[in-house]
């Protein structure tokens, strides 16, 4: 017979653990919104986008995904695994730079640190894509995206902080100065 308490701890953890997702930004260029979780990774998942807006212009968007295993049974160390895809548009001549994956690599693991995200097991990737219109999207001319993937074990199931660092990737990806720093360039620009 299933242990019923031991089933509602497993779902009040879970629901603890998500209300990071709801927890209000500081950042009024960054909109989250829930979306529907993968359901086959784990027995609980819960799922959020973003999308990052400059002036009127989507810069970065990204996905935020907790997976939560309670009986270990995934291959991943720990009840938790956090998953986070963050996309952005970049200028060609960064594109090139040899120091695009490391650097774009350490947006992320500065914001866990900065924002107290206690974890292990981090792994990911950094992609770039350049796409080229032809035929009749010719005159759109060349993008150049990063993209990154990654996924860690959180030590802990307040998720807060997770939640604050792929939102701080979301703003360095999208070129966002910090918090407390003054944009001086966009506020010139402005009509």
């Amino acid at each position: 017979m299933p242990d019923v308490g031991s089933a509602e701890n497993e779902h009040e953890t879970f629901r603890r653990a998500v209300e990071a997702l709801r927890s209000p930004l500081l950042r009024p260029e960054i909109t989250v919104r829930e979306i529907p979780a993968p359901q086959r990774l784990a027995p609980h998942s819960a799922a959020v986008s973003a999308e990052v807006t400059v002036n009127g212009e989507e810069v970065a968007w990204g996905r935020l995904i907790v997976l939560y295993d309670p009986e270990d049974t995934r291959d991943w160390p720990g009840p938790f695994r956090v998953v986070c895809q963050v996309n952005s548009e970049l200028e060609s001549e960064i594109a090139t730079d040899p120091l695009l994956g490391p650097v774009a690599w350490s947006w992320l693991t500065d914001a866990l640190g900065a924002n107290g995200a206690t974890h292990h097991t981090l792994s990911g990737t950094v992609t770039r894509a350049t796409t080229e219109g032809f035929g009749t999207k010719s005159d759109q001319g060349a993008t150049t995206e990063v993209e990154m993937r990654a996924s860690w074990t959180p030590e802990s199931d307040d998720l807060s902080g997770h939640v604050s660092a792929w939102t701080a990737l979301l703003a360095s990806a999208a070129g966002l100065p910090p918090l407390d720093v003054t944009d001086i360039a966009r506020q010139r620009s402005r009509p």
